[in-house]
């Protein structure tokens, strides 16, 4: 064989090798590439459709895109959910409750994981199942959309298309546990499967409420992620009880989120993403430091102004915690702070994250309930700031009695003017989102999509810190968890079918009224309720499972929705620094290393603290509301 016949014969071998690796990269990437570009062309498009929407005024010649755009970005953002969805259980960030998995054997986790799995893709099955017949029925029916005129299965198939991708990341990461498992893990795992779904054939139609909310607590404390609980806790209520016919559930997950205000989730998540991965946070630190600086024990107060301009930005509690307390957390215990004080400040100013807007608790609040996201959005801003306020007094009591921190720089008007000059764009982003929406310009949607190109525009051509690639790696971190969140809305407004047919609701509204008819009594209750819930439920989660159960009894005793918006979300943001949850703590452990109990141990003092403020709220609600009385 000659020279260039052996040459041409590895060239070949290499082109062919070349191919396969390209191959398995798209497969094994494609979830972010196609996240990141439906993301970008959603931010573009409604931007675009803000910007027609007043050029149009003045009659210019332009097309009308506002026809076509919401329509279409709806349409994009239901496929991204379900990349996102699919990428969270490729990367095992779906969020579940462990507390109680962690405290067994590993090889009992494992199984316990193993079955999780499993339920996952029975449940998964059902939906491609019931999703693709919804389809069948579709291309037959000749309906069309009201905007693009295109047949109705082509968006319609987004549901069995990916449930089909959640099932095949899911398997994948089922065989990296079962190569870990034995024989007798695997057969045990079986038969706990088994005895987890047999009880279905025994429950009939008097027993919905026992088997809804029965099998939704008994998959959370195995571990299930709690998207998946809600959603195979109400399929196995629809079998076991015939509460609800099983076909509607497939186009009930589609019309739950092909819903314009909820696509204001994913944008605030993305916008708080890439500020805190570019040099916004920094920023705002330097300007904080400005503030406080000249204070003693300035570096506990520099920690509670940061998280609460961040606040205004991100929407987000652990994504305030993680972009401030990366940074001050170390800084604080070279200075002196405890690190358990240090981890349990920063936790609690980071509660703040969800109280301030804007806040993706409200936004899913709102759509749960029909309040305004405008108004509560505005509610939340006095709370917020109170807070922020009564925890840096804390902090800084704590730290003057322990001798912490006592040199203090000199106040300098020069440094501060120069300092909110260089934080300037992070400052314009609360302008931006209220005054935007106040002002009639955006809906809150359009704010956030607009927010978050404004952010993009900041880190890449202003501080020039980010490349694009930066930019797309802070979009697809962003993608998994606004995707389960959008999931927990899918599987909540499912699950609030059954709550609703079968009136169970009114039910517990009756047993909660019938205890007592006086409103401080009930609004104590209430607060009891939603502080036991946020001990042991996600935030999110919680928001859409208990809204339609809880809020008629708030309007019952004559609280305004909004106030009542406010009281569920400041109540589950105390759930945040509180065991045995926690995603606060959780994070800050994380970050500096230290045990969880270290920071339980310190967090006594912040927690008080918000129970006083929670209780402000509860029975002050001018606290809350003055604010949206005087802009409306």
């Amino acid at each position: 064989m000659s020279n260039d016949t052996l040459s041409s014969n590895l060239s070949e071998i290499d082109t062919e090798h070349n191919k396969k690796n390209h191959y398995k990269n798209f497969t094994d990437n494609f979830e972010e590439l196609l996240l990141a570009l439906g993301f970008i062309i959603m931010i573009v498009i409604i931007t675009l459709q803000v910007i027609t929407r007043y050029l149009l005024i003045y009659d210019l010649p332009i097309p009308n895109i506002t026809i076509w755009s919401e329509e279409l970005s709806r349409f994009i953002f239901i496929g991204v959910t379900f990349l996102g969805a699919s990428l969270a259980i490729k990367k095992r960030e779906s969020i579940r409750i462990d507390f109680f998995t962690k405290l067994l054997p590993e090889k009992y986790r494992l199984r316990l994981r193993f079955v999780s799995s499993l339920f996952i893709i029975i449940f998964s099955l059902y939906m491609v199942f019931y999703g693709s017949t919804m389809v069948g029925s579709l291309v037959g029916s000749f309906q069309t959309s009201p905007a693009l005129h295109i047949p109705m299965f082509i968006p319609y198939s987004i549901i069995p298309l990916g449930f089909l991708l959640i099932i095949i990341r899911t398997i994948q990461t089922g065989i990296i546990d079962y190569k870990n498992m034995n024989k007798t893990d695997f057969i045990l795992s079986f038969f706990l499967l088994v005895a987890i779904t047999l009880p279905i054939t025994w429950f009939g139609s008097d027993h919905t409420a026992l088997v809804l909310f029965g099998y939704l607590a008994l998959f959370m404390i195995i571990g299930v992620p709690i998207v998946f609980a809600i959603g195979a806790s109400t399929i196995g209520t629809a079998l076991a009880t015939g509460a609800i016919p099983i076909g509607i559930l497939s186009q009930t997950a589609f019309t739950s989120i092909d819903s314009f205000p909820i696509m204001a989730i994913p944008f605030f998540v993305a916008a708080g993403v890439i500020m805190g991965d570019g040099d916004l946070i920094r920023r705002l630190l330097d300007l904080s430091k400005s503030l406080v600086g000249f204070i003693p024990a300035s570096m506990a107060l520099v920690a509670v102004v940061t998280s609460i301009f961040f606040a205004a930005i991100s929407g987000s509690g652990p994504a305030t915690v993680a972009a401030v307390g990366t940074i001050l957390i170390p800084a604080m215990v070279k200075q002196g702070y405890s690190i358990g004080f240090s981890t349990a400040l920063i936790a609690s100013a980071g509660a703040i994250g969800v109280i301030i807007p804007p806040s993706t608790p409200f936004i899913i609040y709102g759509v749960s309930s029909g309040t305004s996201i405008g108004h509560l959005f505005v509610a939340g801003i006095v709370p917020g700031i109170a807070s922020g306020i009564a925890l840096g007094l804390v902090a800084f009591l704590v730290a003057r009695r322990k001798g912490w921190d006592k040199k203090t720089q000199k106040f300098s008007a020069k440094d501060l003017a120069e300092s909110t000059w260089n934080a300037k764009y992070a400052l314009i982003v609360p302008v931006i989102i209220l005054g935007g929406i106040y002002g009639g310009i955006m809906t809150p949607t359009e704010a956030a999509a607009v927010t978050a190109l404004y952010g993009i525009i900041v880190e890449l051509f202003l501080y020039r810190n980010m490349k694009m690639r930066d930019i797309t790696n802070s979009i697809v971190k962003a993608g998994p968890t606004s995707s389960i969140i959008i999931m927990l809305i899918m599987m909540a407004t499912i699950f609030g079918r059954i709550i609703s047919i079968e009136g169970i609701a009114d039910t517990f509204v009756n047993a909660i009224t019938n205890f007592s008819t006086n409103p401080i009594v009930l609004l104590i209750m209430l607060n009891i309720i939603l502080l036991l819930i946020g001990l042991v439920v996600e935030a999110l989660a919680a928001i859409v499972i208990f809204t339609p159960l809880l809020l008629p009894i708030a309007i019952e005793i004559g609280l305004d929705p909004v106030q009542f918006g406010v009281l569920m979300v400041f109540n589950l943001a105390i759930g945040f620094i509180t065991p045995p949850i926690g995603v606060n703590v959780i994070m800050a452990a994380s970050i500096a290393k230290v045990e969880i109990e270290e920071i339980f141990k310190r967090i006594t003092p912040f927690f008080i603290t918000l129970i006083i403020m929670l209780a402000i709220v509860t029975y002050v609600p001018e606290f809350s509301l003055w604010l949206v009385s005087i802009l409306e």
